[in-house]
């Protein structure tokens, strides 16, 4: 992923009144996703008129003026979208209410709730699950004071559901031990892009294959090049959001591409990533795309999909660090089979040793070594400080999981003397 320095200066930052100058990203800014879609022109007379649009097929839609409609003018109520994760652990639901006014903080929100056997998550005779705004975001889609809520879920009584991560990683982050050693995260999540009706990779002949590997990384051309608009309009959208992006790319294999989220501190880097992830599923949703976080989409001579997190303490980042990494190393090296169990359904497809991972059986290091499960950068070598990568988690990992338990791996447990000289000797660290 490009460089990393610090963490933005947003990371704790509330969310600002919008003037009623700020525009959301309208339809027409999608418009180079959509398929075949020609312009048209828009006649009409008076302001707030909805206008009257002829379409291709000589129907008459009003509906893009309404969306695009900017209500700051009219009303101090605005609508907020409560974002919660499904039974599956990975699917994102969502749904709207009116909000009074606007809001600075998610304790001004209210709970709400959800039928929970429409999702996976209750019995039918005991369906409602409350959601707890966690974390607000800027709606590029709609605009405005417009807000996206980030919520976890609980039972009537108060108890975090299952599918409830959130809880747990902030348990994690309120440790003091935690806290003094301000972790930063740096996520890098990989995505494919599918032809909607053929579950084919985008810029792929249906049913055949491009040309191998190679080609594709980073480029430029209609011919390796598939998928930039969403890629693009992502990246715009999560800036708007708030979101703390700090790059994206093309990735090795055609019609795959990778965004990266951070640096961010602590619980932050999950709340912006589940953001993200609702942005581009928005996204692609009105490109006509479907978006895969499977972690080995197409078997065979192609690479897969992962979530590769960089990671560092307070104590790593400074004068001597690197000795604090290597002991971090050790007890990753400890912990490798809870967390290969805990970074993503699929794995073992991509964890093979091929195509830039590493065996998922066997925990391994190295200096700008791609084919280790934590790589350590020639920088981070040079200077004797820094940060370590963890390229073990797949694309649908979930960052409320994987960020916690590097901070509990690394942070709190304490592993055995005999155990760190074990480990120590197999991996040749001294420490």
């Amino acid at each position: 992923m490009a460089q990393i320095l610090a963490p933005s200066t947003q990371w704790q930052m509330k969310i600002a009144n919008n003037s009623t100058s700020t525009r959301p990203i309208t339809a027409k800014m999608w418009n180079s996703l959509l398929l075949n879609q020609k312009k048209r022109n828009a006649k009409g007379s008076g302001n707030f008129r909805v206008l009257a649009i002829k379409s291709e097929n000589g129907t008459i839609n009003r509906m893009e003026n309404l969306l695009n409609l900017d209500i700051t003018p009219f009303t101090d109520k605005i609508i907020a979208e409560y974002i919660w994760i499904g039974g599956s652990g990975i699917d994102l639901r969502s749904k709207s209410r009116t909000i009074s006014k606007p809001v600075q903080h998610p304790s001004e929100l209210p709970k709400w709730n959800y039928d929970g056997s429409s999702t996976g998550q209750a019995p039918g005779e005991d369906s409602e699950v409350i959601l707890y705004p966690q974390a607000i975001f800027k709606d590029p889609f709609r605009g405005g004071n417009n807000i996206l809520v980030i919520c976890d879920t609980y039972t009537p009584a108060g108890e975090p559901i299952p599918t409830n991560k959130r809880y747990r990683a902030a348990q994690i982050f309120s440790n003091p031990k935690v806290i003094s050693e301000v972790p930063w995260y740096g996520i890098e999540q990989e995505y494919t892009l599918l032809q909607t009706n053929v579950k084919w990779p985008l810029g792929w002949p249906v049913g055949g294959y491009p040309g191998p590997q190679g080609p594709y990384y980073c480029a430029a051309g209609a011919d390796k090049s598939f998928g930039r608009d969403i890629s693009d309009a992502h990246y715009k959208a999560c800036l708007y959001a708030g979101i703390n992006v700090s790059g994206t790319n093309g990735e090795v294999m055609p019609g795959q591409w990778e965004y990266q989220v951070g640096p961010s501190v602590g619980i932050d880097a999950a709340d912006h990533m589940w953001c993200s992830r609702y942005i581009l599923e928005r996204i692609t949703e009105q490109a006509g795309v479907v978006l895969s976080l499977d972690p080995k989409p197409i078997e065979g001579d192609w690479n897969g999909a992962g979530c590769h997190t960089n990671y560092s303490t307070k104590s790593m980042r400074e004068d001597g660090g690197f000795e604090v990494i290597k002991k971090a190393i050790l007890n990753l090296s400890l912990c490798h089979k809870d967390h290969i169990s805990a970074y993503g359904e699929g794995n073992e497809r991509r964890l093979t040793g091929k195509h830039e991972t590493a065996d998922i059986k066997t925990f391994s290091w190295g200096v700008a070594n791609r084919g280790c499960s934590i790589r350590v950068g020639r920088e981070t070598e040079k200077k004797g400080k820094g940060y370590l990568e963890d390229r073990r988690p797949a694309s649908n990992m979930d960052p409320y999981v994987v960020t916690s338990l590097l901070a509990e791996t690394t942070i709190i447990w304490e592993p055995t003397l005999e155990a760190e000289a074990l480990a120590a000797q197999k991996l040749s660290l001294k420490v």
